[in-house]
């Protein structure tokens, strides 16, 4: 897989954490309990529409790491990243390579616009 197509995959899980993160700020307007939330599959397939439930503080942590994802069981693109935790219904990948370059990148520049 080349640098671009790296790069198209992880701008396109870049859009899915970017809507996923307007879920947080929403969701975190209710104060902190342990209510899960349906996040959307942070993928790279544009036309995923699977959601994943977690409590703010699963998904806080998926966002510590800027390489850091999260997906449905079964949406890991092996080329470009690898799973580093594992629940029954989703896994949190992290980007390798250029791909991890990239989400770095996006994830700063999403930062500086907010």
């Amino acid at each position: 897989m080349d640098d671009r197509q790296q790069e198209q995959l992880a701008a396109n899980e870049d859009l899915f954490r970017q809507i996923n993160e307007r879920i947080e700020d929403i969701a975190a307007e209710h104060g902190a309990d342990s209510h899960a939330y349906e996040f959307l599959c942070e993928c790279s397939d544009t036309g995923c529409a699977e959601r994943v439930r977690l409590t703010l503080d699963e998904y806080r942590h998926v966002r510590e790491d800027g390489t850091r994802f999260i997906v449905v069981k079964g949406h890991v693109v092996k080329e470009i990243e690898r799973v580093v935790e594992s629940a029954q219904d989703h896994a949190i990948i992290e980007k390798d390579g250029h791909a991890g370059r990239v989400a770095i990148e996006l994830d700063s520049a999403n930062e500086h616009d907010a």
